[in-house]
């Protein structure tokens, strides 16, 4: 929509002559994006980007949509003619309009109730468990069908539930999806790395961009398994994805970036697409052998084109390190292409996700580089995105820090923070755990129902205040929260913070108890308040 609408005259003189435009980033502002992402879901019956809201002053909204082209395409509405409709409604019926925004905003400040009844115990971890086998493919790892998202904390669990239970299918099906998802596509075989999904059921599309965030937990994904197997292939990929962070993501003071385009040269997958002929030009000889284990064809895999992959080779890890200097010769020569473009935002949340990826690299590798960059970025937050009484800041960019941090960043941090203390032992970072975790509580705690609310109590007034629960792409700020509350308290056996614990999961067991396998990550911090001292896994 960027391109084909909002640079478009005739939408920009509509736009301009009725509405104020605003242009939301959504990982700069999740609040807001939260927010009218529900409204969008409770009107639309579904959510998506990008997202279009139409609202009246007071920020209550009467329309949404997800993706509008410009005009009208079979039975999907233009943005010219909805842009238009409204506006004739604007003037002919104001009141109707702004009283459903009313309504709208009120359904959505709706509470759930609780039920006394609703308590959370060790059979939900069972259950979880049971409905994650239902939807496993067995054939090629993964869960449900496509588009096939990574969500490494669903495997964190299964991990987390082997560990306790003894139950070896869980650890199959981590094994399995782990493995299927190295071979397909979906992993960048020359320069390491995962994409953001695959848009086939073999990982072997993916919709192209790099993420932070799933490099990070993908990363914990793979040392908690190698932790599990002792198997050295899940070493090596963790292995891999940091080399590729610390390479391509990594800003000249610690700090990470958030993400890589999916698109350069004005194509989608342009930079990691190959061809025999390319192949044959960067290995010489050893092409014939690289582009037959890696799948590169005449004919080619993905619109005329190659997706490297390993998917039909068997003897797939001894042949990656068979062909590493191969691999180094097509970086070099990939190298040469035009990048997609880098996003290069610091957000204080996906660098908490990726300080504690390394710290726990440090740890189950026994490496210290790893201890070392998650200390540097820590230092980079610590320096740039506090301000002078303390209060985290969520994004840095061009040397200006900007909008008061969010619960997720709070709650990412301390993970990262508790990860590098059990890594390093270095006190002070413990310490700033801690008084991290009081800052949260007085920004974002709820006294009344438990839980902390998406923003703080010091930010923005918006439509309504929300506490996330559900488990996404990334796990929910309140759940990460629930875990954070358990290991400080086995660290301090702070009373009062562990009965915080008990009155989060309280708030959102109905919640829980309904999807448990949408909140996985809570289920994660169940294991651990059930056997603390059940596993050396995470947490």
């Amino acid at each position: 929509m960027a391109h084909e609408s909002f640079e478009d005259q005739e939408i920009a003189d509509l736009l301009n002559r009725h509405y104020i435009a605003v242009k939301v980033d959504r990982e700069e502002r999740p609040d807001i994006d939260h927010i009218y992402m529900t409204v969008c879901q409770a009107l639309t019956g579904h959510g998506g980007w990008p997202l279009t809201i139409i609202m009246d002053a007071d920020k209550r909204p009467f329309y949404a949509a997800t993706y509008l082209p410009k005009n009208n395409r079979g039975l999907m509405p233009g943005l010219m003619e909805v842009l238009s409709r409204i506006a004739q409604l604007w003037v002919e019926d104001k009141e109707a309009l702004q009283q459903s925004g009313q309504q709208i905003s009120q359904l959505i400040d709706e509470k759930p109730a609780k039920k006394d009844d609703q308590t959370i115990d060790l059979s939900l971890l069972e259950t979880a468990y049971r409905q994650y086998a239902r939807s496993f493919d067995s054939e090629w790892g993964g869960f449900g069908s496509p588009p096939k998202f990574p969500t490494p904390h669903n495997l964190l669990f299964l991990l987390r539930y082997y560990q306790i239970m003894k139950e070896e299918h869980a650890l199959q099906m981590v094994e399995k999806t782990l493995q299927c998802m190295y071979r397909g596509g979906i992993y960048d075989h020359v320069g390491f790395g995962f994409a953001r999904y695959s848009t086939d059921r073999y990982w072997l599309v993916p919709h192209f961009e790099k993420m932070l965030y799933d490099n990070a937990l993908l990363a914990m994904a793979y040392l908690e398994c190698y932790r599990s197997t002792n198997n050295d292939f899940y070493a090596a990929v963790s292995r891999d994805i940091f080399s590729y962070v610390l390479r391509d993501m990594t800003g000249a003071e610690g700090e990470f970036f958030s993400a890589e385009d999916a698109d350069s040269e004005g194509e989608e997958g342009r930079f990691y697409l190959w061809n025999r002929e390319e192949i044959k030009t960067a290995l010489g000889e050893q092409a014939e052998r690289w582009a037959n284990s890696y799948d590169i064809t005449v004919k080619g895999n993905f619109e005329g084109e190659n997706i490297p992959n390993l998917i039909h080779t068997q003897n797939y890890f001894a042949t990656r390190l068979g062909l590493e200097a191969e691999r180094q010769k097509l970086l070099t020569y990939r190298e040469k292409r035009p990048r997609p473009s880098k996003d290069d935002k610091v957000l204080t949340a996906w660098n908490g996700l990726m300080i504690a990826a390394l710290a726990m690299g440090a740890c189950i590798l026994k490496d210290d580089i790893y201890l070392q960059a998650a200390g540097r970025a820590f230092d980079f937050i610590n320096k740039h995105l506090r301000r002078a009484d303390g209060r985290l800041l969520a994004r840095y960019r061009d040397g200006q820090a900007e909008h008061l941090a969010y619960a997720a960043d709070y709650a990412y941090l301390i993970w990262g923070l508790l990860e590098l203390y059990a890594a390093g032992k270095d006190e002070k970072h413990l310490v700033m755990a801690q008084q991290l975790n009081q800052d949260l509580l007085k920004y974002f705690w709820d006294e009344e129902e438990g839980g902390v609310f998406f923003y703080g109590c010091d930010a923005e007034i918006l439509l309504t205040r929300p506490k996330e629960a559900y488990d996404g792409a990334i796990p929910s700020a309140n759940a990460v929260t629930a875990l954070n509350f358990l290991r400080l308290t086995g660290i301090n056996m702070n009373p009062e913070l562990e009965a915080k614990t008990q009155q989060i999961l309280d708030c959102f067991a109905g919640q829980i108890l309904e999807h448990p396998t949408a909140h996985s990550f809570w289920l994660l911090a169940v294991g651990c308040k059930f056997f603390p001292q059940g596993s050396n896994t995470l947490p």
